[in-house]
C-alpha cells in the first residue's frame, strides 16, 4: 500500500471531522440543539425567523420565470432516484452479508433536517427537502459502491481521477499483477476500519 496516499486519506478524513465540529459549534451561535432527530430553536427565535419567511405568493411573483420553467426537470429526475435508492438498498441487504462487507448506514448519509427552519416558506422546504434526499442518495450509494469495489476489484487507476471514495487507499497499485494475486483475498476482508469506527462512534453517543 502506497503509504504517502494512505496519510494523505487520513489527514482528509481528519480535516472532515474538523469541518464537523465546526459546524456544530453553530448550535450556539444560533441558537438551536439538536435532540434526537429533532431540531429545536428557541421560542422567540423562531418567532423572528417566520417573520423573515418570504409568502409563497410573493415567492412566486420574484422568482425567475426560467427557474419556474426548469422545475419539473428537476423533479423528474426523483422517480429514477427512488427506483435507484430502492435497488441499491436492496442490493446491499443481499450481497454485502455474503460478501462479509459491513453494511452503509443510509442514515448517516441521507440527512432531512432544513424544513425544521421556519425562514423557509413551504416550497423553500420542499426544494431543500429534495436535495438533503438526493445529494445524500449520491454520496450513500458511492460509498456502497466503493465498498463493493474494494471486493471485486480493488485496483488503483492509471489514469488521474477527479475523486476517490473512503476505500480507495487500501487499492492496489495499476499494474502490480503479483500484488494483486497474492493481496485480492486479503483486501476483500479489509474492513477493520468501518468496524472500528461505528464502535468509536457507537461510545460517543
Amino acid at each position: 500500500m502506497n503509504n504517502k496516499l494512505q496519510s494523505l486519506i487520513e489527514a482528509i478524513k481528519k480535516l472532515e471531522q474538523e469541518l464537523a465540529e465546526e459546524i456544530q459549534k453553530k448550535e450556539a451561535e444560533f441558537s438551536y440543539r439538536i435532540q434526537g432527530k429533532k431540531i429545536l430553536f428557541d421560542r422567540e427565535v423562531k418567532r423572528r425567523h417566520k417573520l423573515i419567511a418570504t409568502r409563497v405568493s410573493r415567492y412566486l411573483k420574484e422568482s425567475d420565470f426560467l427557474n419556474i420553467l426548469t422545475a419539473p426537470f428537476i423533479w423528474s429526475c426523483l422517480f429514477p432516484a427512488l427506483l435507484l435508492d430502492l435497488f441499491v438498498s436492496l442490493f446491499q441487504a443481499v450481497c454485502f452479508p455474503i460478501y462479509n462487507i459491513p453494511k452503509v448506514k443510509r442514515s448517516r448519509y441521507i440527512v432531512i433536517d432544513r424544513h425544521s427552519l421556519s425562514y423557509l416558506n413551504g416550497i423553500e422546504k420542499l426544494n431543500c427537502v429534495y436535495c438533503g434526499y438526493f445529494n445524500g442518495l449520491i454520496a450513500y450509494i458511492h460509498e456502497i459502491a466503493g465498498r463493493t469495489e474494494q471486493y471485486w476489484c480493488p485496483i488503483k487507476h492509471a489514469r488521474r481521477t477527479s475523486g476517490f471514495h473512503s476505500r480507495y487507499s487500501k487499492f492496489l497499485e495499476y499494474g502490480d499483477a503479483e500484488g494483486y494475486r497474492q493481496e485480492l483475498d486479503k483486501i476483500r476482508q479489509a474492513f477493520e476500519d468501518i468496524q472500528t469506527s461505528e464502535e468509536d462512534e457507537g461510545k460517543k453517543i
